[in-house]
């Protein structure tokens, strides 16, 4: 019976964040990239190695990864940036910006 609850909770985790994926707006995105585009390029692609390119990304993965840089939960290099980058960016910001890489080619 616990195997069933489990897979019932892990069933809505995963719808439940295919839809807050599902509500970015690219266009919404495009406008709020510019602070994006001095590290990872106005592209999407990044011209110095040490910074990833962005575009064609998971969207899953690039909500994610703001979020954690949001909630201070990465380290590397470059945490310390991208939390500040992330601090006052919204769910919506975070869910735009990542549906407008994840759209790019």
């Amino acid at each position: 019976m616990k195997h069933i609850a489990y897979t019932f909770l892990g069933l809505a985790a995963l719808f439940g964040t295919n839809a807050a994926i599902a509500a970015g707006d690219a266009a919404a995105g495009a406008g709020k990239a510019a602070s994006c585009a001095a590290c990872h390029g106005a592209d999407g692609y990044a011209a110095v190695p040490a910074y990833p390119s962005l575009a064609g990304q998971n969207e899953a993965y690039l909500v994610s990864s703001m979020q954690a840089y949001k909630d201070k939960q990465r380290s590397g290099g470059m945490a310390a940036i991208m939390e500040m980058q992330a601090a006052n960016l919204s769910e919506q910001d975070i869910a735009d910006l990542a549906a407008y890489y994840a759209a790019m080619k």
